[in-house]
């Protein structure tokens, strides 16, 4: 099989293209640095150092003889989408090429709108390639399970059976997204839905929970083959600061009650969904909803969990959280669709959560405690817009 990885250079870009790769597919992964610039403007780097992607390809082939293909190019530019489309020709086209973290959306203005552009446009582009060269191309997008943001009752995979003053439909499950960024995931999917009923087109929309993990057993092999940890208060992961915060002697710090709840995937997880959901495509016109998440913990239970897996002392600390959620909120997830495919969970254990400790420890003379805490609040960033802006957003 053909398979076409947007973001390939990323967190979870990069381990997927390998696993597809070591399973015989063939790959080309897009990027356009992006999430490198992101790390040159907020001043801080991923813990674990990362080659170059040409210095990552070049590994790749010489440990296993395989090749992976490269466009370097940005998903905004629809002339560059259509020829890269055109000219590998994909089965499958993975999508992960977007600005993924809410904190960075939330920081002003100028963020969210490069958010939202970078996002929706660049999906847009995606589904025009698909739409003009190839509509029998299956795309699998990552969403994320932020997309629907607190409901008072289950989350379906996707869609919902309603009954309203006695009749019934079945239509996608309402949206109620916590940040900007999530906006743009919201988007993407109405966008991707529409495509399926006036293309024909085949979409697996993944809205996928918060990844973990620092390793892949393709990124295991040799240290240009690693792939990123992030920890900093914009684009790091909770369950990364406590790991880092444990290391280092600092209190885990937890964002309000900690009862907030989460939907979590350990990264060897992922890349073995995205490889389930490509060999196992959705149909002509469907639009396909899979909840890409193994288990669900709340903030409180996930500081403890390292707290008492730390082998030397470590406390809990209670801050202000920068984000606006519900607290002590009911979440209950079905996430039974992969699973139903062949996915057997890894789920968090203490043989993990000892890994990470090693990965810090190893590294921990990379970590900016500076960057560790959030500088981001939800609540301040609509003052920071001009007036006419904050007029015009209430109308």
């Amino acid at each position: 099989m053909q398979i076409l990885v947007l973001g390939g250079d990323g967190y979870l870009g990069w381990p997927t293209a390998l696993h597809l790769s070591a399973l015989g597919h063939e790959v080309a992964v897009n990027d356009n640095f992006a999430r490198r610039g992101y790390d040159e403007e907020m001043g801080v780097e991923s813990l674990i150092p990362i080659a170059t992607l040409e210095q990552r390809l070049e590994a790749w082939t010489e440990l296993t003889g395989r090749k992976i293909r490269s466009y370097v190019g940005d998903l905004v530019d629809p002339a560059f989408v259509h020829q890269m489309v055109r000219d590998f020709q994909p089965d499958t086209v993975v999508h992960f090429g977007e600005q993924r973290a809410a904190p960075y959306s939330m920081i002003d203005q100028a963020h969210a709108v490069y958010t939202q552009t970078n996002n929706v446009v660049g999906n847009l582009n995606v589904m025009y390639a698909i739409g003009d060269i190839d509509r029998d191309i299956h795309l699998v997008k990552l969403g994320t399970m932020g997309e629907y943001g607190q409901p008072n009752i289950d989350i379906e995979e996707g869609w919902l059976e309603v009954e309203h003053k006695g009749r019934k439909d079945r239509m996608v499950y309402p949206k109620r997204p916590g940040s900007f960024y999530h906006c743009s995931k919201v988007h993407d999917s109405v966008n991707l839905e529409f495509g399926c009923r006036i293309w024909g087109m085949r979409v697996t929309d993944l809205n996928q929970g918060v990844v973990y993990g620092a390793e892949t057993e393709q990124t295991k092999l040799d240290p240009r083959l690693a792939t990123r940890f992030d920890y900093d208060g914009v684009f790091g992961t909770v369950l990364n600061r406590f790991i880092i915060q444990a290391v280092l002697g600092h209190p885990l710090t937890v964002y309000g009650n900690g009862s907030q709840t989460r939907g979590l995937i350990n990264i060897v997880d992922t890349v073995e969904c995205i490889r389930i959901a490509s060999e196992n495509p959705a149909d002509r016109g469907e639009f396909r909803v899979f909840n890409q998440m193994t288990e669900s913990k709340s903030i409180n239970e996930i500081a403890e969990t390292v707290a008492n897996e730390f082998p030397g002392e470590a406390t809990i600390e209670h801050v202000d959280n920068p984000r606006v959620e519900i607290y002590d909120h009911y979440y209950n997830v079905v996430h039974t669709a992969l699973e139903s495919l062949g996915l057997k969970p890894t789920l968090l254990s203490t043989t993990l959560i000892d890994h990470l400790f090693d990965v810090v420890v190893r590294h921990k003379e990379r970590v900016d405690l500076t960057a560790v805490m959030p500088t981001v609040r939800w609540a301040d960033t609509a003052s920071e817009l001009p007036r006419t802006a904050r007029e015009l957003a209430k109308t």
